[in-house]
């Protein structure tokens, strides 16, 4: 249903995002192009399309049997079935599920919108009236019941099923925050803080303990309402029964021991005197025969009804985000040991294949193809209609990464029949639930020539990233398969939806268009070159043509592997998109060809596994982007000359020569990251000379006068675009693929291709490598662990087979001490990404019995400093002896070898040595996990966190002891699981992401209010579109917080930032970098607020997680401290607080310079607490250090060094008078006159306002003329960045401190 979202002036913020024909947009504004040319994209080419949903909410009555009626806000577009889930959720109404809504006595339909109900209107009485059941409504109803009853139970969580995740908020705020915060009284809630953290998380401190990553909640002891809740054995009932109206059995036990039998029948529950030996459904005598389950316990039952009341308020209690599905199922790598109970609904879902809540949908098994399909078809005319549309294509692939999922793993445990059971198992496919599965292996020799194996296994997570581009586009008409790659138990599953049709025909008829062959046959279909041409452009594929096995010429418009098929329902489909991307010539040795000399002096090409390296969009992306720039500068230069021949009459022919120049200095490379800025400095003019080829580029070369052109013709030649008239890069995908051919009379062209191709090679050794390990050093890029690393490597598109080089370059900066935080973290990845390959290949092995033993005898092996590391085989009780030979290896995950236990800890070291080695050209000296710890200054904990994230294992959460050389630190019971990890295309919804990033930009640009204003907009729209659990939601969430922080609303502030933590708990992990920083904000807003003692208790929980995932020596943990110590300052914990504070002070010295600006704060937050202490001299020295700081920085002027200036003279007064009053004492002892001295304990405000600082944050006292200062202020910056005033920034910019209105 559409929360509706009344829209304020949409259309003109609308304009502004979709990009007026700006450069960075043209691909969102061609996506948007509809199959019949026009573009319909922005909102700005029609206003009045935006139609205005009137939010106009009303109010209905609602009576329910046995309640007060009570009142239920609703909006006309909610369905009849909304209301249904409200009252299965409501603490009074929530155990009826059997039930019709009626007004007037007219039953309402359950599919219909309120608005078209008649008679429904502001206080109707809608009266909840009791159905008679039927087995599938009495299951749903036994599910339902089981559910309240498991509703606080986290052990969903620890087994990853049903999208249910952890969350441990609360357990720190001690519930919720609003109210606490107004409970408590202000004044006397100093005294009572015990403000001591654990050892473990002061500064300096080296144990690493584990359990405290999942502290205990009280809510989770759960209240027991019943001891047993089952089918019973005497299901279905037979004929004559179910003529009497019986639909099932159960069997329960109440907490006090009574065992009872019960019958569902169409008229409700109740006791049978059937018992475990014999049969007889007559009633008992009392029946309590009952319309809910719930009333008939509540009858039998006290402990029940007591406990199960107390069960629901405090369900109710918790905050939704605690309990609401996640979109996609999150895994936890440690979990406590869980009791495991009787639970009748899990057993039957486990037994049965049907997925969940399937049984509602008529039909059984979905039709996954037509559902994935259908919803791409919905319109998408105006909002509404791409809302609705979104909205499905979502739901319907987080449904179908689940089944998938679930399905990939009953093939692995051999749960599933293959479709070609005769042959090996590496070669055998499945269809389960009309998902088809393959293994990525290389059947029948499909990739030989392409690397066997590995490129089997690379192949689904290429073709995924080929679907997700595609996808991306959306181009009416062209469609691709629903496609989850899964990686469980060392195999590599792909599951596809199925094309109607495509098992009945052999593959060589249903191709019309690509190759099946790698190029040695080609057809092509000129309905598929229409629809791929429209891709071209955004996607940079370049149109070309091969020839096939007869010599003749095919066009066409993809790589020659994408295969178009039309289904049996008439669809275009394309598949195997595993080189939509061009190649990566620095991991593909062709013989002859040179690479340019940038990629050479580093080394490359370099051999690697599989030819199916690619270069990511994104890299591809950032190269054209690059390009655009250089075209740009050409043209102006050549203009500019020939203004100056103008003016001095000479011949044209130097034009030539410039761009010649030019293109051979800038091929592909930017000699540093800064060359852009000095060639414009350098040359006066170029500003204006560029508004003018901007003007000839933009018109399409049509009108212009002939020199023009030919400036444009040189410009465009240059870089290496495909029109002369105007810029335009485009990928041909198939050069360098062994089998493809090309027509002599392109051998031009192919030249031109190649070279691009070499030029996007060196492009990502000269530019991307260097940008990203400059964003790491200026700290606008800051990973935290593995995750956050790749992520930054994948942004700026460098592939993960990078990461020997990027080191390498981190290793030859001069300033790579600044850099430690960023090497450590690329090495642990390294190491943990090798173990990973390794561990694959070794579970491949392991039978199912076995599979505790070997993972725990791996990851001693990983990462015990116990050296003979013994596996414990299974007791040969256990090994039947008549194994016959012949049935072996029948299921994938079925190996019955026991190579495995023969591993030793420094053979695996040796192999993990020569992989970094072999896949990353990388050299890692070690033999051990110790020397490796030692070596690179890594931490146990944190290997053991990176290996079970990305291997799926889950352990035992208790203390391990990694360090003991007598007995290895994991045994069998240690390892509790082994979960799936899944890749799939993560549908985005684009209008709320427009109104996102527009907010974000006003905001930037000062305006607060306009901006609060789009983002509350935005997070409507995601909500429409993805539930209210996503990613992107928590990051607006955060984003509310902060603005409403700054515009001073404080408990809007906390409440938006309460759900932005609960939501990254849920969505990302409870110790997910981003989960950290969510805490520190929301620590700030609960300071802000005055509850200390919960802000002191997210501050430790905070850093305890960032010392897990990456140690105390990072910069980000130079914050977290300085917010540490100043909490503590502020309840007067000095020394304590002085640990936290200088140990800032360390680090951002380390990493920040010693004179940054950062640094000179730190001294300064260090002076006042010695001041504080009234240790003057200490607090002097460190207060002059900050002094120096500012004064070289910014001038004696500056407002920063006079306010240190005054404070300096400040703390000199107080030493001076300190001493006198001492000299006083000295000297005349007892009777001496003492003047009263200052010791003050820090104001609260004085305290927020360092925070603020230190966290970037700058209020906005919200007056009109303020603002309109502001406005006006962040205009003349801009401005005076476009003149190129600020030539030489400062190493960290004067601005930092107090002007960046900072967006996260």
């Amino acid at each position: 249903f559409l929360c509706m979202v009344d829209y304020p002036k949409v259309a003109a913020d609308t304009a502004m995002v979709n990009g007026d024909g700006a450069h960075g947009h043209t691909e969102e504004a061609e996506s948007k192009q509809d199959g019949n040319g026009e573009a319909d994209g922005g909102e700005e080419s029609n206003e009045q399309e935006v139609i205005v949903i009137q939010d106009t909410g009303f109010t209905v009555k609602i009576q329910a049997p046995g309640t007060e009626p009570f009142d239920l806000q609703v909006s006309p577009q909610e369905m009849v079935q909304e209301i249904h889930q409200v009252l299965m959720d409501r603490e009074d109404t929530c155990h009826r599920t059997c039930f019709s809504l009626q007004l007037d006595g007219n039953v309402l339909d359950n599919f219909a919108e309120l608005k078209s109900i008649e008679g429904l209107q502001e206080g109707s009485l809608l009266k909840v009236v009791e159905e008679p059941y039927t087995v599938r409504e009495a299951r749903i109803h036994v599910r339902h019941i089981r559910d309240l009853l498991k509703s606080l139970d986290p052990s969903d969580a620890y087994n990853g099923v049903d999208c249910n995740s952890l969350s441990f908020l609360s357990i720190f705020t001690d519930g919720d925050l609003g109210d606490s915060g107004k409970r408590k009284k202000k004044g006397n809630e100093l005294e009572q803080i015990d403000c001591t953290p654990p050892e473990h998380i002061l500064p300096g401190s080296k144990e690493r303990p584990l359990v405290p990553l999942q502290p205990q909640n009280k809510d989770w002891k759960p209240m027991q309402c019943l001891k047993v809740l089952t089918m019973s054995g005497w299901n279905p009932p037979p004929g004559n029964r179910k003529m009497h109206g019986d639909l099932m059995y159960l069997y329960m036990v109440t907490v006090e021991e009574r065992h009872v039998s019960i019958t569902a029948s169409t008229r409700g529950f109740y006791l049978n005197q059937s018992t475990t030996y014999t049969f007889n459904p007559k009633p008992a005598n009392p029946s309590f025969l009952s319309h809910s389950l719930v009333e008939l316990l509540s009858q039998i039952s006290p402990a029940f009804k007591k406990n199960f009341t107390a069960l629901q308020k405090k369900r109710v209690q918790r905050h939704p985000f605690e309990r609401i599905a996640t979109p996609f199922q999150v895994y936890s790598w440690t979990a406590p040991q869980v009791d495991h109970a009787m639970d009748c609904v899990r057993a039957e879902d486990a037994y049965t294949s049907r997925l969940g809540y399937e049984e509602h949908i008529p039909g059984q098994t979905r039709d996954w193809n037509e559902e994935l399909q259908t919803t791409r078809e919905l319109p998408r005319k105006n909002l509404p209609e791409r809302l609705l549309r979104e909205r499905a294509i979502f739901k319907v692939h987080s449904d179908f990464a689940a089944a998938a999922t679930r399905g990939a793993m009953a093939v692995i445990d051999g749960n599933v029949m293959a479709i070609n059971p005769g042959e090996e198992t590496r070669m055998q496919m499945f269809i389960w639930n009309n998902i088809f599965f393959s293994l990525g292996f290389d059947v029948r020799d499909h990739y030989r020539e392409l690397g066997g194996d590995a490129a089997a296994h690379a192949a689904p997570t290429n073709d995924l990233n080929g679907v997700r581009a595609y996808g991306a586009v959306d181009v009416e008409g062209l469609y691709t398969l629903g496609t989850v790659v899964v990686d469980y138990r060392g195999y590599r599953v792909t599951a596809q939806s199925i094309i109607p049709g495509i098992l009945e025909r052999e593959q060589e008829q249903s191709v019309i268009y690509g190759s099946i062959d790698f190029g040695k046959t080609v057809v092509s279909h000129s309905k598929y070159l229409e629809l791929l041409e429209k891709t071209s452009r955004p996607l940079k594929v370049q149109r070309h043509s091969v020839l096939n096995e007869k010599n003749e010429t095919v066009e066409l418009c993809s790589s020659v592997e994408c295969k178009g098929i039309i289904g049996n329902d008439g669809r275009h489909y394309i598949l195997d998109l595993l080189r939509t991307f061009p190649p990566d010539l620095n991991f593909l040795p062709v013989d002859g060809e040179e690479l340019p000399p940038e990629s050479q002096r580093q080394g490359f090409p370099r051999q690697h596994r599989h030819r199916l390296a690619c270069l990511r969009q994104e890299l591809i992306e950032a190269f054209v982007e690059h390009r655009y720039l250089l075209f740009m500068k050409m043209a102006a230069l050549q203009l500019m000359q020939q203004k100056a021949n103008k003016d001095t009459k000479t011949d044209t022919p130097a034009i030539t020569e410039t761009s010649e120049t030019i293109s051979e200095s800038n091929n592909g490379e930017c000699k540093s990251p800064l060359e852009g800025k000095e060639l414009e400095e350098s040359i006066p003019g170029l500003a204006q000379a560029k508004e003018l080829a901007e003007t000839l580029v933009a018109e399409d070369g049509s009108c212009i006068d002939p020199k023009s052109r030919e400036v444009v013709l040189n410009a465009c030649k240059a870089v290496g675009s495909i029109s002369n008239t105007s810029f335009d890069i485009r990928f041909n995908p198939d050069i360098f693929s062994p089998g493809v051919r090309f027509p002599d009379d392109s051998a031009d062209d192919i030249q031109k291709q190649k070279q691009l191709l070499k030029d996007a090679a060196a492009f990502m050794v000269s530019c991307q490598v260097p940008s990203l390990v400059k964003d790491c050093l200026d700290h606008s890029a800051l990973p935290m662990d593995g995750a956050t690393l790749t992520e930054a490597l994948r942004q700026r598109g460098i592939n993960i087979r990078y990461l020997g080089s990027v080191l390498e370059f981190v290793d030859k900066t001069p300033a790579k001490t600044q850099l430690e935080h960023f090497y450590r973290i690329g090495i642990s990845e390294l190491i943990t990404r090798c173990a990973k390959h390794i561990f694959k290949t070794y579970l491949q092995g392991v039978e199912l019995s076995a599979l505790s033993a070997a993972v725990s005898h791996f990851l001693n092996c990983f990462l015990s400093s116990f050296p003979d590391a013994v596996a414990h085989l299974p007791p040969d009780e256990l090994v039947s002896r008549r194994k016959s030979r012949k049935r072996r290896n029948r299921v994938p995950g079925g190996g019955d070898n026991t190579a495995w236990a023969s591993l030793t800890p420094s053979e695996l070291w040796k192999n993990i040595a020569s992989e970094a080695q072999s896949y990353y050209h990388f050299t890692v000296q070690c033999d051990s996990v110790d020397q490796v710890v030692e070596k690179y200054g890594l931490q146990k904990i944190t290997l053991l966190r990176e290996i079970s994230i990305k291997t799926g294992i889950q352990i035992l959460i208790k203390e391990y002891n990694f360090d003991s050389r007598h007995k290895p630190a994991f045994t069998e019971e240690d390892i509790l699981n082994i979960f799936p990890v899944v890749k799939h295309v993560n549908p985005k919804a684009s209008d709320a992401f427009h109104f996102f990033q527009s907010g974000q930009a006003k905001v930037q640009q000062g305006f607060l209010k306009e901006g609060c204003e789009l983002i509350n907009e935005a997070l409507n729209l995601f909500n429409n579109v993805y539930g209210a659990m996503h990613v992107e939601i928590c990051a607006c969430l955060r984003l509310l917080a902060r603005l409403n922080y700054i515009m001073g609303d404080h408990a809007e502030a906390l409440s938006n930032q309460q759900k932005a933590v609960l939501m990254s708990e849920r969505v990302l992990g409870i110790e997910h970098p981003n989960t950290i920083q969510e805490y520190m904000h929301l620590a700030l807003y609960c300071f802000a607020n005055g509850q200390l003692s919960t802000a002191l208790k997210l501050l430790y929980r905070a850093r305890y997680l960032m010392l897990m995932v990456s140690g105390e020596d990072h910069p980000e943990m130079a914050l977290l401290d300085s917010n540490i110590g100043l909490v503590l300052h502020g309840v007067m914990e000095y020394d304590l607080s002085l640990r936290f504070l200088e140990n800032a002070l360390t680090i951002n010295t380390k990493y920040h310079g010693p004179r940054s600006l950062k640094v000179a704060l730190s001294h300064h937050l260090v002076a006042r607490v010695y001041e504080s202490k009234a240790e003057f001299r200490s607090a002097l020295q460190h207060e002059k250090e900050g002094y120096t700081i500012y004064k070289n920085q910014m001038g004696e002027a500056h407002e920063k060094t006079k306010e240190s200036s005054e404070y300096l003279k400040y703390l000199t007064q107080q030493a001076v008078a300190l001493q006198r009053t001492m000299n006083e004492i000295y000297k005349n002892g007892s009777n001496a006159s003492i003047m009263p001295l200052k010791f003050t304990a820090p104001s609260m405000a004085s305290v927020l306002e360092q925070l603020n600082i230190i966290n970037g944050i700058i209020f906005i006292p919200l007056s009109q003329k303020d603002l309109e200062n502001l406005k006006a202020e962040v205009h003349r910056r801009q401005l005076l960045q476009e003149l190129g005033k600020n030539e030489e920034p400062t190493e960290d910019s004067p601005l930092e401190l107090e002007d960046k209105i900072p967006i996260d």
